[in-house]
């Protein structure tokens, strides 16, 4: 299984790597689920359009503000309404699941847009304790991950499952669909060094372990057919409008989701607010810390707060996720990144 790897020299300049797209189909208030995924396949038809790399949806669970759980079915619904642009995963929870299932779900998708799906796959339950109970029925903490990824990947290949194979996946097995290990630690980065495959970085999460986490895959890293050289996607979060000030005013949404996390509550995606009076001086400094790596302002100020970023990591691939309410002005924000790169 080959990926689209492209070995680069330093780089330090948005224009240096792809440009791609991490969506979480946001459900905002005064809208539905429904509202959220015709609204993710108009940001799909867009970014297509602007010349976006990749179009990835995230497995989440009980969570009224996301409506990508059902990941697999998202995919389908995107790639059916676009052409070229790839899309997958960001990722699926693989210990949520039977392995043969998500090997013939992607089997499926591989079969009707060939070329164009990727299976990012993470560990995480992607929800709380007892959301995380209703899927799998154990609590374990993600420790058979490798197992269940070694299961995966050998449905897959056909050296693996021949034809006399007690179990097969079909469709899925033979076919070429790239796997990408997603983390937000160093447990992923080092199993994908290991491995040779590309690794996607949660930065827009986990800022705080983005260094060791990618210093662990590329020293770990061994050349496999998959993979020849190191692959880095981090993600960023990021909100752009035509100035700093109405950035500032739409970040707010995004600090409301993390203010909530913080606070272990779930909810709608709010509208911008002042946040003055919202949060104590504790829950500020730690939204304000999990969100130090994300971009936000005019598109000259964000041009450089990510080329500094991508200069710091040396990533391949820069996925971007945008919390706006406002769907217009999140698809203004999209724009507006890819004319930095001279793309739109």
């Amino acid at each position: 299984m080959t990926t689209d790897n492209q070995a680069s020299s330093h780089k330090q300049h948005i224009n240096d790597v792809k440009l791609s797209i991490l969506d979480l189909a946001p459900v905002v208030v005064g809208a539905t689920p429904a509202d959220a995924l015709r609204n993710s396949l108009d940001l799909a038809q867009h970014a297509e359009r602007w010349g976006y790399h990749r179009y990835w949806v995230a497995e989440h669970h009980n969570m009224p503000g996301i409506a990508s759980s059902a990941t697999s079915v998202v995919i389908g619904y995107l790639a059916s309404g676009t052409n070229t642009i790839r899309l997958g995963s960001g990722g699926i929870m693989l210990p949520n699941h039977a392995p043969l299932v998500i090997a013939e779900q992607f089997g499926t998708l591989e079969s009707l847009y060939p070329g164009r799906i990727d299976l990012g796959l993470g560990r995480a339950p992607g929800s709380d304790r007892r959301t995380s109970l209703a899927l799998r029925k154990d609590l374990n903490s993600g420790e058979d991950f490798p197992e269940l990824l070694a299961e995966l990947r050998a449905y897959f290949d056909t050296s693996a499952t021949s034809y006399h194979a007690p179990v097969r996946a079909v469709p899925g097995e033979g076919l070429n669909i790239p796997i990408y290990l997603l983390g937000s630690s160093d447990f992923s980065a080092r199993l994908a060094g290991r491995l040779g495959l590309p690794f996607a970085f949660a930065s827009h999460f986990s800022p705080d372990y983005t260094r060791i986490a990618l210093e662990t895959y590329r020293s770990s890293f061994q050349p496999s057919d998959t993979l020849k050289e190191p692959h880095v996607i981090v993600g960023v979060n990021a909100v752009v409008a035509d100035t700093d000030e109405e950035a500032a005013c739409l970040g707010t949404t995004m600090q409301q989701q993390f203010l909530n996390i913080i606070r272990g509550t779930t909810g709608l995606v709010q509208p911008p607010a002042d946040m003055e009076g919202k949060w104590t001086d504790r829950e500020r400094a730690g939204v304000e810390q999990t969100l130090k790596a994300a971009v936000n302002g005019s598109p000259e100020t964000v041009r450089g707060q990510l080329e500094s970023f991508i200069a710091q990591t040396q990533a391949d691939e820069v996925i971007i996720t945008s919390m706006i309410y406002d769907h217009q002005a999140r698809l203004h924000s999209y724009e507006l990144i890819a004319q930095l790169a001279g793309k739109a």
